[in-house]
């Protein structure tokens, strides 16, 4: 785990740059001002950035410049944090608090915490198109991306997350399911996006859409696991959350110890479906996984 700090510290530098570019994106003198403020307080609110690092790092992968991507790699953010906002509504899963800070419903009242998210999801797509590709790339990219974030992606597996909360009859293969709607759909979908952008192959493509599911579902599977054993400021949410919840979770189905090992072996085939590729981004995706894992050991 030495590589461990070393990945940290790349995943912060590429990540700065989508938060470079995040702080400007949304200065409109058009848009009501209290709006961008309820916008910009969740999209600037820190986190990894993991889902645009994804797609960037996997469009250089395919030999695209990363700069030539950015707005689409920003986009996906967008997408992400109007998913959490939305998420932590009462009528959802109730939290009030999301990276250590009071959700956007605590803070500006239900119905501006709506339009937020309603904003943030419309101004993805416009800033995805302003990503530097080719029309056919940029097109196809559009296209897995809406696919991933919308009814039969993200938005249905929270619809299943909701349906599933509080019940004992939901099997394991119908929680990873779910879990590959609503977690892993946009984890998939941001590294898919990635190579098209670059103009991957479809062999290339189909790998990096493998390392991305697995990815994925280890990444799930970890904060299932910190939400027993890690901490509020690491979640930036109160610990226990998924049990006062009555959520269906791994560590409910499988225990600690089975849910990391099934993170483990969902890490491994993740860092295997790159053995196409060779050079310093392939080392960075699959520290990037070691290091999801690393997160709860």
């Amino acid at each position: 785990m030495a590589v461990i700090p070393a990945i940290k510290q790349e995943l912060a530098a590429r990540g700065s740059q989508v938060e470079t570019f995040l702080a400007t994106c949304l200065h409109d003198p058009a848009v009501p001002a209290h709006l961008t403020s309820a916008m910009e307080y969740s999209l600037l609110a820190g986190g990894k950035r993991l889902r645009p690092v994804l797609c960037l790092t996997c469009a250089a992968l395919a030999g695209e410049i990363m700069e030539n991507v950015l707005p689409f790699a920003a986009g996906i953010e967008c997408i992400h944090t109007y998913s959490l906002i939305h998420d932590d509504l009462p009528a959802m899963d109730d939290d009030d608090l999301r990276r250590g800070k009071p959700s956007s419903h605590k803070q500006f009242g239900e119905a501006m915490a709506i339009l937020a998210g309603d904003g943030l999801h419309c101004e993805a797509f416009t800033l995805m198109l302003q990503a530097n590709v080719s029309a056919d790339r940029l097109v196809a990219a559009m296209r897995v991306m809406a696919h991933a974030a919308g009814s039969r992606g993200m938005v249905g597996g929270q619809v299943l997350d909701m349906e599933y909360t509080g019940r004992s009859d939901i099997s394991l293969q119908g929680l990873r399911s779910m879990h590959a709607m609503k977690t892993g759909a946009l984890i998939r979908a941001s590294c898919e996006c990635g190579v098209i952008l670059g103009g991957g192959s479809d062999h290339e493509q189909a790998q990096v859409r493998c390392f991305g599911e697995h990815l994925g579902l280890a990444f799930q599977v970890v904060d299932d696991v910190l939400d027993v054993v890690g901490s509020e400021q690491e979640l930036g949410k109160p610990v226990g959350s998924d049990q006062v919840a009555d959520k269906n979770t791994y560590p409910r189905h499988l225990g600690l110890d089975a849910s990391m090992e099934l993170a483990r072996t969902q890490v491994k085939q993740a860092c295997d479906a790159l053995a196409v590729f060779h050079g310093p981004h392939k080392d960075f995706l699959t520290g990037l996984a070691e290091y999801v894992l690393a997160r709860a050991c």
